[in-house]
């Protein structure tokens, strides 16, 4: 058989847009438009368990949330770059009542970020100062260049900006490259490649800034990658248009490569900005800016997570964990019991309580791939029991009440206790 062929039959039986329907994860409307994804309640599941994760994980490093409104000022763009730089790209400008006035769909997290720290006075004691948020941005892909969530025209990114000094930027950046290596293990990405993303010289009206920026800049990531000992190509000419970057792209269990997470350093928008902390005695200095997306945002790592997995969530973060499955109606009630015992141990859970013989039921659980299944009849009620089922391994014993609760509850949060140590 040929190879090509063959990848290509299993990248359309993997593919996320089919799975993520089936799943009831997302859909795609017509009359809301082209490239703007609906989340159904199990998708946005999902996504909110996700965001969970990566807080947590924001959270002990220091990081502090922040939210921005949807749209800007079109001079705050102007003045960030953005405007000339993505001007084609952006969506029409949004005029108001008020002549003069002119607003745009947000088609970057940055520039408010930068308004947030220059809202007040910050001293060299304050930073690092670590912004973050799941910031949903808009930019006008071309039709042709939408495909499902990975490439949509209303995606939420996890962004995050750090403010630092230059002598702390190493120090910052090399904390985000492992904190991106964290995220991956945990997702279960164990192949990937990094790629120093730099300007290219010769074009260099796709760019703002000094070259002393840029120097200081590219140094900086060269360095870091370096004294982490990883290995690392180097892309010419990729850089964003406001500093260099570092791009983490992983392999998925088709063998496919996927950019994700991406680590920029940036001099130049706290001068666009204005932006500045005060020295040991007094004096004002610009701060550094590092750029930062673990996931590179919502929407990508949840397609690329389902065509890795084959939409076999992990149970740790999938939305539904569990389904309670009464063989009859007659068992409604024991199965409202064991619901809410299992609702006390936080195990996403619910009863499928139609009027549906128990092999369908199971059936439907498989293909919806729900990790556990619970069997109720007339002997598990008698005896106080729970019959207990594994996605795609099939029945795994009858239990107590507690200990078949306690062995969900455990094998799930095996993953959750693990993340932690790591």
């Amino acid at each position: 058989m040929d190879k090509s062929y063959s990848l290509k039959e299993e990248t359309n039986t993997v593919d996320h847009r089919k799975i993520g329907k089936k799943l009831k994860f997302f859909i795609f409307s017509n009359r809301v438009g082209s490239g703007l994804p609906l989340w159904l309640p199990l998708g946005a599941i999902f996504r909110k368990n996700l965001e969970e994760f990566l807080t947590d994980i924001q959270k002990k490093s220091g990081y502090e949330m922040v939210v921005t409104p949807h749209i800007g000022h079109k001079k705050l763009y102007v003045r960030s770059g953005h405007w000339e730089m993505y001007g084609k790209d952006n969506f029409k400008s949004i005029h108001t009542p008020h002549k003069g006035e002119e607003f745009l769909l947000k088609p970057m997290n940055c520039p408010h970020h930068c308004e947030i720290y220059r809202s007040q006075e910050w001293s060299y004691r304050d930073l690092p100062k670590r912004f973050s948020e799941f910031g949903t941005v808009y930019r006008y892909e071309q039709s042709g260049e939408l495909h499902g969530l990975t490439r949509v025209r209303c995606f939420t990114q996890d962004d995050a900006h750090i403010f630092c000094t230059h002598d702390q930027l190493l120090e910052e950046f090399k904390k985000v490259i492992n904190l991106v290596f964290y995220v991956f293990q945990c997702l279960g990405f164990s192949e990937y490649t990094v790629r120093i993303s730099l300007r290219d010289t010769k074009k260099i009206d796709k760019y703002i800034g000094s070259e002393k920026n840029w120097e200081k800049a590219e140094e900086a990531i060269l360095k870091a990658v370096k004294e982490e000992k990883i290995k690392a190509s180097i892309n010419y000419g990729e850089a964003a248009f406001y500093g260099p970057k570092l791009d983490f792209i992983i392999k998925d269990s088709l063998g496919r490569s996927w950019q994700l997470g991406t680590i920029q350093v940036d001099y130049n928008l706290p001068e666009r900005f204005d932006l500045y902390y005060k020295g040991k005695n007094n004096e004002k200095f610009r701060p550094v800016m590092i750029h930062r997306a673990p996931f590179g945002s919502l929407e990508r790592i949840i397609a690329i997570m389902i065509e890795h997995t084959k939409g076999n969530i992990p149970s740790w973060i999938a939305p539904n964990q569990a389904v309670i499955l009464p063989i009859s109606n007659k068992y409604i009630i024991y199965a409202k019991k064991i619901l809410n015992l299992m609702l006390d141990y936080n195990i996403r859970v619910f009863v499928d309580n139609r009027n549906e013989k128990i092999n369908k039921k199971i059936r439907d659980s498989e293909s919806n791939k729900i990790p556990y299944m619970i069997i109720l009849g007339e002997k598990e009620e008698k005896n106080k029991m729970i019959s207990l089922r594994r996605h795609r391994l099939g029945h795994i014993g009858t239990f107590s009440v507690p200990k078949g609760i306690e062995t969900i509850f455990d094998e799930i949060n095996l993953k959750t206790k693990t993340i932690k140590l790591l």
